[in-house]
């Protein structure tokens, strides 16, 4: 895994969201630059698509959701829909989940500012979906707490 760099990482709000509002259905979109390394979020009340690289979809996506009163975490990588073959969504599964932990500390991370609106959150679950076609790579995983991720 990558180790996360704050200096590394550009946020940009989509209005009408902001450091505190809202938080049912609050997106995170990730994503980043081969060459360079550094990663961009975008924070909305909408997936970032335009900054979405439709060839690659290397992007990981999440939102704040609430069920029965508990907040999740929940986010999805997209592993392959027919377009790479079982042995390159191998790979891209191998690497989400080797990555996301570097995903998840950027989301947190730059995104702090919420969390001292809404400390609650630092326990919430991270629940990830693998998307693809591939039954073994179709998977949900549990990925911790934003507090594991969050840089003191």
């Amino acid at each position: 895994m990558s180790e996360f760099k704050p200096e590394k990482l550009t946020v940009q709000y989509l209005p009408p969201a902001s450091v505190f509002n809202p938080i049912d259905n609050r997106k995170y979109t990730l994503t980043h630059s081969d060459t360079t390394g550094e990663l961009y979020l975008s924070i909305g009340c909408r997936y970032d698509l335009e900054k979405i690289n439709m060839t690659m979809r290397d992007e990981v996506l999440g939102e704040w959701r609430r069920n029965l009163g508990q907040y999740t975490l929940t986010g999805k990588v997209y592993v392959s829909g027919g377009e790479f073959d079982q042995q390159l969504s191998n790979v891209r599964f191998m690497i989400f989940k080797r990555e996301l932990p570097l995903a998840l500390a950027a989301m947190v991370n730059g995104d702090k500012g919420f969390y001292t609106y809404y400390p609650w959150l630092l326990d919430a679950p991270i629940i990830i979906c693998f998307e693809s076609i591939f039954p073994e790579y179709q998977q949900t995983l549990y990925f911790g707490t934003p507090r594991q991720y969050l840089i003191k």
